[in-house]
């Protein structure tokens, strides 16, 4: 695809959404994540398997690529004339720069026929993620048409990672921020728009969680969790929400097993649960007075498009 194209819970009470830029309740509270001496480097379970066309070549590598899209990718480009929009030089089709082009996402590619070149290192990648945030901020064009830009390049920055298989604490880092934006677009997509868009949406913001999960789990130690973990993991048990809900895997009763203890008695994940309880029983008024006094900002942008559907039951059920 190419776009050529959490706050306390009192909070909640005061605004209806709050601003991605406000302090989130996540992000004040003092659980912190201890990352073992272990390698920074070992791969999680779906580091490839996320896109099955990627090929291990069984160790780790680093790559070399100083620039968001390697030269040689531009060049070839440039020839091609296909270039985004948000990548072309003065408006020419023909013509980018190293400040403007970011890699393509590749649906098939082989580690052991990748150059080191190709790779961008992992501060590259964490420079080519702000940078394609700043233009949601900066660009003037319709959301959908940034958000299709975004989206691909994201998963190329997920590819460079998993190929060279980092999963310490900055990668958590940014697939967090990943699952934001996703999360965030999920409110954002016009509910008129190509219904395609919102299920892509929903398919990497699954693919992103599920890696995110599997990096929780290998830099967990003991029983201490990462600050933002409570709240990410209440996002896979809102994604039940809704009559169409599709689960990423196990059941919830026996993904609830597998979750550390502070994690299934956070505030984040009682406030989760509460909810879908409520919309299973039917409890609509206790399901609405829930969500506006205790969601955060991203709680708020998941379960959003699922109020029509409830509000819909609640009218059938009282009226």
């Amino acid at each position: 695809m190419d776009g050529g194209g959490g706050g306390s819970r009192n909070q909640g009470r005061n605004s209806r959404f709050r601003g991605p830029g406000n302090p989130s309740r996540s992000s004040r509270s003092d659980l912190r994540l201890s990352l073992p001496g272990t390698s920074d480097r070992r791969p999680p379970p779906s580091a490839v398997a996320e896109d099955p066309t990627v090929e291990d070549r069984g160790g780790p590598f680093i790559g070399t690529c100083p620039d968001m899209c390697p030269a040689k990718e531009r060049a070839q480009r440039e020839r091609l004339r296909d270039l985004s929009v948000f990548e072309r030089l003065n408006g020419n089709p023909g013509k980018t720069s190293s400040s403007l082009a970011v890699k393509k996402f590749c649906r098939t590619i082989s580690a052991s026929e990748m150059a080191v070149a190709d790779i961008r290192a992992l501060p590259v990648l964490q420079d080519t993620l702000t940078y394609l945030f700043r233009l949601l901020e900066t660009t003037g064009y319709q959301f959908e048409m940034v958000h299709d830009f975004i989206f691909d390049r994201m998963r190329s920055i997920r590819q460079d990672l998993s190929l060279q298989h980092i999963v310490n604490d900055q990668a958590i880092q940014m697939y967090e921020k990943m699952v934001k934006f996703h999360i965030i677009a999920h409110h954002k997509l016009p509910k008129n728009s190509d219904k395609s868009l919102h299920h892509l949406n929903m398919e990497q913001l699954t693919k992103c969680l599920i890696s995110l999960y599997d990096m929780y789990a290998i830099n967990r130690k003991s029983n201490s969790i990462n600050k933002n973990e409570a709240e990410f993991y209440s996002f896979y048990v809102l994604l039940h929400l809704g009559s169409n809900s599709q689960a990423m895997g196990d059941s919830l009763s026996l993904w609830f097993r597998k979750l550390a203890y502070p994690i299934v008695t956070s505030n984040e994940m009682c406030f989760a649960r509460s909810l879908l309880r409520y919309f299973r029983l039917g409890n609509y008024k206790r399901f609405f007075s829930t969500a506006a006094t205790e969601a955060s900002f991203l709680q708020l942008c998941l379960i959003e498009p699922f109020l029509n559907e409830v509000l819909h039951k609640a009218n059938i059920f009282f009226f």
